[in-house]
């Protein structure tokens, strides 16, 4: 969310890849509709004679965003793992079923700031140094996290951790919005589509080397101190640095068009507005906060590791980087390939193959078939994460940018918190049906979440299928690039 020694003035909004100069009409915003059609035809930003995959790879601030980012993604990443270890194992021992809902309460107590704040976050974005935010809300994180190590493994702290938890969920919502609009701030417009594409690398190398630190770090802090108050301590460690980075950044903001007064409830508004009348966006977005919201199989991932798989800490941390790889490798095809000539139709195949893949992995009881899965659904899901992200902030001109991307996280950030927190439920709401139908607790402890992702899966090839039928639009979407 630049020349080699500076960055470069940003163009304006009409230069941006898609946002082609038309004539202005009244009736709706300037940058939906022809764009959009622009697209279906495959024509957005017209053809380039090279491709260079590394296009945006040569800007310094680009690079030293990236770089800065990618330390905090590990650091977030070892957190997220650590805390739905430690709640699990701890809840575990005591009442398996309890456990799972707890589970799911990690997810959910997370998505509340995402949908208070997310709205909030992103006028802030516009109105406020986008890189000065994000310094300022990576420190406030650094100071949750070093919470959580403080709380860790105390007894009688778990209702304490989760209102750290809840705040340090706040924190990151409030920067989010501004990360990711500040990247068009970074690369000149020609190099927009790229530097997409490597900002998923960045995320998924950082969340391939997050789970497996962290499973190595959850195991000998277990062993050695029995806590996991070094991985928490990590995350702090590793959101300081981000904001370090973010301080050597030089941008200079692009001039934005003049705003008539609004009231700070239409200024919050107004992104919602732009959502709205984008059908493009909205229909990318939806399929996303649907298919998350349904193959939340991720965040069931320590019910799977412990009673079904059984494979301890090192074994879930590889778990828990597998869909992350998955996305990595996805990215780096996708990079060094000519921009997608059918975006539309390639992001409805890649949801459906996330919902099958989720469905296969639910069913495995192998290790090595479930990694397979979690890689495939990483893969899948990095088409697209590319495709949505292109499309929100080439249709968005800059002084929207905040605001949009602040809806965007709403549907895509609170579905993931809120998959997880409904995979949670319906897996405990499973084992309680089996065993009130007769079926040993061992055996209805490893029903529950395996029907919930196993029908989480078929949901998400559902959605695809009436996404696609709402809006045809979707399947005509052409070239990125």
């Amino acid at each position: 969310m630049n020349s080699a020694m500076a960055d470069a003035d940003p163009k304006s909004d009409s230069q941006v890849p898609g946002a082609l100069n038309e004539a202005p009409d009244a009736d709706r915003p300037a940058s939906a509709t022809p764009t959009e059609q622009l697209l279906e035809e495959e024509i957005p930003g017209g053809a380039r004679a090279i491709h260079d995959p590394y296009m945006a790879l040569r800007h310094r601030g680009y690079v030293l965003f990236s770089i800065g980012w990618m330390i905090s993604v590990i650091g977030s990443q070892v957190t997220a793992a650590a805390i739905a270890w430690e709640v699990y194992d701890r809840l575990s021992q005591q009442n398996a079923t309890w456990a799972k809902f707890a589970l799911g309460l990690v997810a959910g107590i997370q998505a509340v700031p995402l949908i208070l704040l997310s709205m909030p976050a992103g006028a802030l974005a516009d109105r406020f140094n986008r890189a000065r935010l994000i310094q300022i809300m990576a420190i406030c994180a650094a100071a949750c996290s070093i919470g959580l190590a403080t709380l860790s493994y105390r007894p009688g702290m778990l209702p304490v951790m989760y209102c750290v938890l809840a705040l340090l969920s706040a924190m990151q919502t409030l920067g989010r919005p501004a990360r990711s609009a500040l990247i068009p701030n970074l690369v000149p417009p020609e190099a927009f589509s790229n530097a997409i594409t490597w900002n998923a690398s960045v995320f998924q190398v950082a969340s391939m080397t997050g789970p497996a630190l962290a499973g190595l770090i959850i195991h000998l802090s277990l062993k050695h101190f029995g806590n996991l108050r070094v991985a928490y301590a990590l995350d702090a460690c590793c959101a300081l640095a981000f904001s370090i980075m973010c301080s050597r950044l030089r941008i200079t903001q692009p001039k934005r068009a003049a705003q008539p007064k609004q009231s700070r409830l239409q200024e919050l508004a107004a992104g919602i507005h732009f959502v709205r009348n984008s059908k493009m966006i909205l229909a990318t977005i939806t399929l996303d906060l649907f298919a998350v919201l349904l193959g939340g199989a991720v965040y069931l991932l320590p019910v799977f590791a412990k009673d079904i798989l059984h494979i301890g800490p090192s074994g879930f941390g590889w778990l828990r980087g597998a869909d992350a790889i998955g996305a990595f490798t996805m990215a780096i095809i996708i990079a060094h390939l000519p921009p997608m000539k059918k975006a539309g139709r390639n992001m409805l195949l890649a949801v459906m193959g996330f919902g099958a893949a989720t469905i296969v992995f639910g069913l495995s009881r192998n290790f090595w078939l479930s990694w397979a899965m979690l890689f495939l659904i990483g893969a899948f899901d990095n088409i697209s994460v590319v495709v949505r992200h292109t499309l929100v902030q080439v249709l968005t001109p800059d002084e929207m940018r905040g605001r949009v991307s602040a809806v965007n996280n709403i549907f895509i950030g609170a579905s993931n918190e809120l998959g997880g927190f409904e995979s949670g439920i319906t897996a405990a709401g499973f084992s309680i049906l089996a065993m009130t139908m007769g079926l040993p607790a061992d055996r209805a402890n490893t029903f529950g979440p395996v029907a919930s992702v196993v029908l989480g899966g078929f949901g998400t090839i559902i959605t695809v299928l009436i996404i696609a039928r709402v809006w045809p639009e979707l399947r005509k979407l052409g070239s990125l690039g």
